[in-house]
Formats: structure tokens, C-alpha cells, sequence
């Protein structure tokens, strides 16, 4: 018979030991299967730490690659509303100017406007002026008999020398030229405000019915010993006294 010889086991020692001086060494028997198992475990454990480390590279680079593109899109934008920016800036120096410009014409149009409603200030007030019948409607030298009434109404009665002129006391338009019973002629003139005066005289009438005339015009020529102008005046068809509107200087 053939003698079966028995299997040999091996096994592996470890040792432990320490620098103590007073230190034991310890010896521990570890199957070789055992052995292979923490092997492989400590294998796997370094590879998945490797793979791991690999993937977060790559993770990482990826992740920075696009924080870069993202953040040369920002680049770029930025980039654009700079331009942008500049090209509004642009717009609004030129905008600005011309906003001076419309000051400048504003100011000079606003001026011209004062000036011109001055101007027409002055113009009314002097046709206004033109139009109040306060001028003396004699001319050369003058005296006054009497202020009386006729008709039971109020009429200035002026004396005049030879040549003198019978004058409108203001700007009008003739209304009436006609004889009179008792001075000879009569004038009257619409001042176009509400008043109107009335001119009586026997010298020459120098003007026609419907004639505008203006202030000073000349009315009548006084000639020969008659001469005399019974003068009134009405104020919105009603007689007044002309010497409440008459002015006399001198």
C-alpha cells in the first residue's frame, strides 16, 4: 500500500515588535488565504481611491473648463455693454449739445417774443393814445369865450385868429361833414373807442365824409372875422363836457 503523505499547510508569521527595551515580540500565524484577502481589499481599496482621484480630475477640469467659457461669455458681454456704454455716451454728448443749441434759440425766440409784445405794448398804447380825443383841436392862438350848453347840451366855444386850423383832437373816421344853422359847417369824427367829437366852424372844411383821418389832421381853415369853433364831444352816444378829457399844456 501506498502511504498517503499528509498535506502541508503553510502559514505566515507576524511579527511584532517595538524599540522599547523592554518590549515583547509577538508572533501572529496568518493563513495565506487570509493574507491574500487583505491584498486584494487594500488592491481595491488603492484603485478605487485612484479611480476616484482620476474621476474628480477629470470632473474638475471639465467643471473649470466651463467656469472659463462662462466666464469669457461674461468677458464678452461685458465687452459689448462697454461698447454699448460708450456709443450711449456718445449720443447723449451729442444729444446734450444739441439741447444747448435749442436753449440758446429758445432764449433768443423768448427774447424776440418779449421784445416784439413790448413793441406791440407800445404800439396800442400809442394808437390808444392816438384815438383818446385830449389834443386841442386849434391850432395858432386861441382864447376861450365860454363853456356853455346847447341843446341842453355842453359845448366848448374857442375863438381863433385868421389861418389858424380847426385839427381832429384824435384818429377817426368822418362821420357826418354838413352845413350848420348857426356856425356855418360841422364836422364829425368816430374815434372808434366810444367817443366822438363834434367840430362846428364856418371856415373851409378840408375833408370828406367817410375819410379817415389822423391825429391832427387838419379839419378846417379858419379865414375871414367869423372865427369861431363850438366844440363837443360825446362819450358812448351821450354828451360830456369836452374839457373833461381835454389836455392843455402852456
Amino acid at each position: 500500500m501506498v502511504r498517503k503523505g499528509h498535506k502541508r499547510k503553510n502559514n505566515h508569521v507576524v511579527i511584532v515588535t517595538s524599540d522599547a527595551t523592554d518590549s515583547k515580540v509577538r508572533q501572529f500565524r496568518v493563513r495565506p488565504w487570509i493574507l491574500q484577502i487583505v491584498i486584494l481589499v487594500q488592491c481595491a481599496i488603492i484603485g478605487a481611491l485612484i479611480g476616484f482621484f482620476l474621476y474628480e480630475k477629470d470632473a474638475w477640469a471639465g467643471e473649470f473648463r466651463q467656469t472659463k467659457e462662462e466666464s469669457e461669455e461674461e468677458n464678452d458681454k461685458i465687452a459689448q455693454l462697454e461698447q454699448e456704454k460708450a456709443q450711449l455716451e456718445g449720443q447723449v454728448a451729442g444729444l446734450s449739445g444739441e439741447i444747448e443749441e435749442l436753449n440758446e434759440r429758445i432764449g433768443i425766440l423768448s427774447e424776440t417774443v418779449n421784445q416784439k409784445t413790448q413793441s406791440e405794448t407800445e404800439l396800442s398804447e400809442q394808437l390808444q393814445k392816438q384815438t383818446m380825443p385830449t389834443e386841442f383841436p386849434l391850432t395858432g392862438k386861441t382864447s376861450m369865450e365860454e363853456t356853455a350848453e346847447e341843446n341842453g347840451n355842453p359845448i366848448c366855444i374857442f375863438t381863433a385868429s385868421n389861418g389858424s386850423m380847426v385839427v381832429a383832437a384824435a384818429g377817426g373816421s368822418v362821420m357826418v361833414v354838413s352845413e350848420d344853422p348857426e356856425y356855418g359847417n360841422n364836422v364829425w369824427v368816430d374815434h372808434g373807442n366810444g367817443y366822438a367829437t363834434i367840430y362846428r366852424c364856418p371856415g373851409e372844411v378840408k375833408v370828406r365824409q367817410g375819410e379817415t383821418v389822423t391825429q391832427g389832421a387838419t379839419l378846417f381853415v379858419v379865414t375871414g372875422d367869423d372865427s369861431r369853433l363850438g366844440y363837443q364831444m360825446t362819450r358812448d352816444g351821450v354828451y360830456i363836457s369836452p374839457m373833461e378829457v381835454l389836455e392843455i399844456s402852456g
